[in-house]
């Protein structure tokens, strides 16, 4: 039910500050003057408001809707050992890797998981899973939590943002144009719009969205090898080969966190073939065979 409130939420707040800004820009409207053509300059500049504003609008709103959707407790002041060894760990490995020291949190949920988020490197999150405490070894741990770190030293979040916001606009700007070409051609409207101008624009977005996601988790997989030679440096190639190691155990359990920061967790499933395409996280053995040839 959170989640749910959380989607409605965040996407009523996106669309109202989009409207807003579209309704200023004065680019509401795509069609010429005349209703009877396209307006492209318009047209990419509202593609490019919405696909933009609404990925930046997700990264601001990042931190406060991971803490909502996984209910992660943030350690103001640590209450046992093991909060205190998070806390000094994620300080000592923030320093190493030159960012501000980001939050720590933990989240209660079985699986073995951590995730980073935050709109920049200086004002993260860092949170683990109390599965992920009660299975891993320090060891496992610390390389877990320099991962994630590194995530934020590498900016990821903010550059997966960009990556998203360019893919949104183009999956607007061309499936409005290819809902304007059914319309006009295969409907025969001459001026405004017609029914078919939606639906078909919908439908373009949708199959568009979904080819589009590729190249966003083609990048997403990309940076997970990244995040993973930052934690052999900043923890030791070992410890982040036996945290992977321990993650292969975790398979039947799939990833408990909410959709914005999915794709920034730890953990990932195994697929191949056309799945492959689909996947935010490489197979955790090619990811071990990375850190093996790089060691």
């Amino acid at each position: 039910m959170k989640r749910i409130f959380l989607f409605l939420v965040t996407n009523i707040a996106v669309l109202l500050v989009l409207s807003v800004t579209l309704r200023l820009l004065g680019v509401d409207r795509i069609l010429n003057a005349q209703g009877t053509g396209l307006d492209y300059n318009s047209l990419l500049i509202m593609a490019g408001v919405i696909g933009f504003g609404g990925s930046f609008i997700s990264l601001l709103m990042s931190k406060w809707s991971a803490k909502m959707g996984t209910g992660a407790r943030v350690i103001e002041t640590p209450a046992n050992s093991t909060e205190s060894w998070l806390v000094a760990t994620v300080q000592r490995q923030a320093q190493q890797a030159g960012i501000g020291m980001p939050e720590v949190a933990i989240y209660d949920a079985p699986e073995i998981n951590a995730f980073a988020t935050g709109w920049n490197r200086n004002a993260s999150l860092v949170a683990v899973s109390s599965g992920l405490l009660n299975n891993m070894s320090q060891d496992e741990a610390e390389a877990v939590l320099a991962h994630e770190v590194s995530h934020v030293a590498n900016g990821d979040m903010v550059t997966l943002a960009l990556v998203q916001g360019v893919v949104n606009t183009f999956v607007i700007f061309f499936s409005r144009i290819i809902g304007y070409l059914v319309d006009r051609l295969v409907f025969k409207v001459e001026r405004g719009h017609g029914p078919a101008f939606f639906i078909t624009s919908i439908i373009a977005q949708l199959v568009l969205g979904v080819l589009a996601s590729m190249v966003v988790m083609w990048f997403s997989r990309h940076r997970e090898f990244r995040a993973d030679a930052g934690s052999a440096r900043l923890a030791g190639p070992n410890k982040m080969i036996a945290a992977l190691e321990r993650l292969k155990l975790n398979y039947g359990e799939p990833p408990q966190l909410p959709d914005q920061v999915k794709a920034f967790g730890i953990s990932g499933v195994t697929g191949w073939g056309f799945k492959r395409l689909f996947m935010s996280h490489p197979p955790l053995e090619e990811r071990i065979a990375a850190l093996r040839a790089g060691s």
